[in-house]
């Protein structure tokens, strides 16, 4: 049983030791054939290279959603549908692509819908309270929410716990914390409007503006996606740490015991699930100005049901960055499509839930597909 870890390489460990190698886009590479050691394997054909990205199901989904509205809804295809299309969905796939990595890692996060609006209290009510410039709140929240994730991971490392009890724990507490200490400190659910105070227009500019690109307005929410998925996309795929996320998720005592870091690995991913949840939350703040201490609850649930439409798996060691953002995408078409095509928005939830699982019945047989043509 072998690791190789070098950068730019991203071999994982061998097939049959519980732990699976990320093998470029895929997230998955067969096991080393028998020869000499420096024997080339075969090319593949390009449709059994499709076959196996983790993506291409949330892909050949999303080509056929834009293609169901664009026929149905006419003003689908307007370019302001399309730029509401993109933020709506950059909101969610902000958070998705980390929770993507993390469930590649083999572990959930129920805490993430709760932590944006944590992180979006702070900010707000240190500001406010303190009569300090609002980036003094900003980089207060974002210390307060990497020591959540640090938490988080903290605590899974340590006792062994299940992440989905160690993160229910946490939910339950922000929960409560958003709630209590909101009506503490301003008397009400929500906050208090801190858009008279310094620093307010240019936090504003960097989290919640808009920008013009050909013609079209775009959140800047939309830059901070892609970036994320930039981001992400390159560590799996190229660095010594992508390595280890998908060793991590393919199985914990095969890669400890061929020396990857679990432990640094998996407070990491929790480290960088608070970092997307600190952006989601200041874009919350300052596109609103106030924050409702009850917000975010339920929105846990979108962002794992992206990252698996996506093409993660629930057990870990499979899945990708692009797959997640396209997964995001979905929920922006389908939520924005209803709309456009006038029909009852209460068919929302039953439609993505019927998405969800046609999603993961076709990326099961995909995998299928791709593991038979080994």
């Amino acid at each position: 049983m072998t690791v190789t870890t070098g950068p730019g390489n991203t071999g994982g460990t061998e097939e049959g030791s519980g732990a699976r190698q990320p093998g470029g886009p895929s997230g998955t590479a067969p096991a080393p054939s028998a020869g000499s050691e420096g024997e080339r394997p075969a090319h593949r054909p390009l449709p059994v290279r499709l076959l196996r990205r983790p993506e291409l199901g949330a892909v050949v989904g999303a080509v056929a959603l834009f293609v169901f509205f664009s026929l149905i809804a006419d003003s689908f295809l307007r370019t302001s549908s399309l730029s509401t299309v993109l933020y709506f969905s950059s909101t969610i796939g902000i958070m998705a692509v980390p929770v993507a990595l993390l469930m590649i890692g083999g572990e959930f996060d129920l805490s993430t819908g709760v932590m944006v609006t944590s992180s979006a209290l702070v900010s707000s009510m240190f500001s406010y309270q303190m009569t300090a410039n609002t980036w003094v709140g900003v980089g207060v929240s974002l210390l307060v929410t990497l020591a959540i994730g640090f938490f988080n991971g903290f605590m899974l490392t340590r006792t062994k716990l299940p992440s989905f009890i160690i993160t229910l724990a946490t939910f339950l507490m922000l929960t409560g914390l958003n709630l209590g200490l909101t009506k503490l400190i301003s008397g009400t659910v929500a906050t208090k409007s801190i858009s008279d105070m310094e620093g307010f227009d240019s936090a504003r500019a960097v989290f919640a503006s808009s920008v013009t690109i050909g013609g079209a307005h775009l959140q800047i929410t939309v830059l901070w996606w892609l970036l994320l998925v930039a981001v992400a996309t390159w560590i799996l795929l190229r660095t010594r740490a992508g390595n280890w996320i998908f060793a991590v998720g393919g199985g914990v005592d095969a890669a400890r015991a061929v020396g990857v870091p679990v432990a640094r690995t998996k407070i990491g991913l929790y480290l960088g699930v608070a970092f997307a949840a600190w952006i989601s939350g200041q874009h919350l703040l300052f596109n609103y100005d106030t924050v409702q201490s009850s917000e975010g609850v339920g929105n846990e649930l979108i962002y794992i049901a992206a990252a698996v439409i996506g093409g993660c798996l629930l057990t870990g060691g499979y899945g990708s960055a692009i797959g997640a953002a396209v997964g995001a995408l979905i929920f922006g078409m389908a939520n924005k499509g209803i709309v456009y095509a006038q029909w009852n928005p209460d068919w929302f939830k039953f439609f993505l839930g019927a998405m969800l699982l046609l999603a993961t019945l076709l990326n099961a047989w995909i995998r299928k597909r791709a593991e038979a043509t080994r």
